[in-house]
């Protein structure tokens, strides 16, 4: 297990309860607007009423691929094919095989990491807690 895999496992193992638990939210599925979505969760997150799905998961593993890259010296674009990326806590989530098209058109819109607007800032902060890096 690499190290940024066992602060991950630690921090789930220790923890009781998640603010982020899935169940907790108002959640809208909306795999026709994924990529429309994302840009707006890092544009316009004020606009956006509730969770979309799946584009809250991209965004959640764009900002933790790059995060852990960063902070671990690992490669962004195989943490993003790890399965596991997200502690398979997210059912939404899909590995940069899967879903090579939204990643890629954010990675060229934005760039990587994702510039620090929208719902950025709060992912980062629950990464840097979730990797007791905070």
């Amino acid at each position: 297990m690499k190290d940024w895999q066992v602060r991950q496992e630690m921090y789930h193992r220790l923890s009781g309860e998640f603010d982020d638990d899935l169940s907790n939210f108002d959640i809208k599925i909306r795999p026709d607007t994924i990529a429309e979505d994302c840009v707006d969760y890092i544009n316009k997150p004020s606009e956006i009423t509730g969770w979309m799905y799946p584009a809250k998961s991209y965004i959640v593993a764009l900002v933790y691929a790059s995060n852990i890259a960063k902070d671990f010296n690992e490669d962004v674009y195989e943490l993003l094919r790890d399965p596991e990326l997200l502690h398979g806590n997210d059912p939404y989530y899909v590995t940069y095989d899967e879903g090579k098209v939204i990643y890629d058109y954010l990675i060229n819109m934005f760039g990587l990491p994702l510039p620090i607007t929208g719902v950025v800032p709060d992912i980062t902060e629950y990464y840097r807690e979730e990797f007791m890096l905070s």
